[in-house]
């Protein structure tokens, strides 16, 4: 390689920021004509976006992420019912200390874009809507970062807000005829992206709190794992399983399971401004 080339790679310019979004459609479909052993007629669609964000100059870290799904499904005789309906906003900004340890900030803000209904009961009954519950969760903290792919972040002082409208006032662990409730806990988060094997993708997020307030010893839990088999650059298989533990949303712990094939489109993009 000439001086001059090598000149120039060497002056090519840092990218500060780094985007990665993900946009996959997911849809099942059954149907069933004089079927012995019984079925019912099932159309069902699940649509996400989710974005990662990364911005990096000199001792300064930025990474964002923006998970976001909804999925419905028309069962015979009884109706459209939501499958999946979650929007969540993560920001961890981090000072660097050290080649993988940072000084943070965690901010997370995590709800629901439409009604939700508990279908057991007849008539079904409203159990949560638009920012009914919203979580609002801050606070400094300690990041490790040995990639992007792997990050866990540790905040022993973490204020979480947590809103209601004046229909839910008295649930959600918010009092009656108040719409916002106040905690301060401790906060771990963690991320960890890897391949399982040649086009299989593993990625894990989990996030514990624990309130230092009321319930202290009690660990609210939520993790997902997402497993994406790519088939083709626009065909993929996702697989999800989710479980929240929440005493204040549910006595019970909530799980969530999602396989299906659909299109995906994934980009990605590099600005060095």
């Amino acid at each position: 390689m000439s001086t001059f080339a090598q000149k120039k790679k060497k002056e090519a310019p840092v990218p500060k920021w780094k985007i990665d979004g993900k946009f996959a459609f997911i849809f099942n479909q059954s149907s069933f004509s004089n079927w012995a052993s019984g079925g019912e007629n099932t159309i069902a669609g699940n649509f996400n976006v989710n974005y990662d964000f990364n911005y990096k100059k000199n001792n300064i870290n930025w990474d964002g992420r923006i998970i976001s799904s909804f999925g419905l499904s028309h069962i015979a005789e009884k109706g459209n019912r939501k499958t999946d309906d979650r929007f969540e906003f993560n920001s961890l900004l981090g000072f660097k200390t050290s080649p993988s340890w940072f000084l943070s900030i965690l901010t997370n803000f995590r709800t629901q874009f439409t009604e939700g209904f508990n279908y057991k009961t007849d008539p079904k009954v409203l159990v949560s809507d638009f920012l009914s519950p919203a979580y609002l969760t801050f606070g400094p903290g300690l990041l490790y970062k040995n990639t992007d792919d792997l990050t866990a972040n540790i905040a022993p002082s973490t204020a979480r807000y947590t809103f209601v409208d004046d229909f839910f006032s008295g649930k959600f662990g918010v009092e009656e005829d108040k719409n916002t409730a106040f905690s301060l806990g401790f906060n771990l988060s963690g991320y960890y992206k890897f391949s399982l094997m040649e086009n299989i993708e593993m990625e894990n997020i989990l996030n514990l709190y624990t309130d230092y307030l009321a319930n202290v010893g009690n660990v609210d839990v939520d993790y997902q794992t997402n497993i994406r088999f790519k088939v083709n650059k626009s065909i993929k298989m996702l697989m999800t399983f989710h479980t929240i533990m929440d005493d204040n949303a549910s006595s019970k712990v909530q799980f969530r399971q999602l396989f299906g094939l659909g299109l995906n489109y994934k980009f990605h993009e590099k600005v060095t401004y």
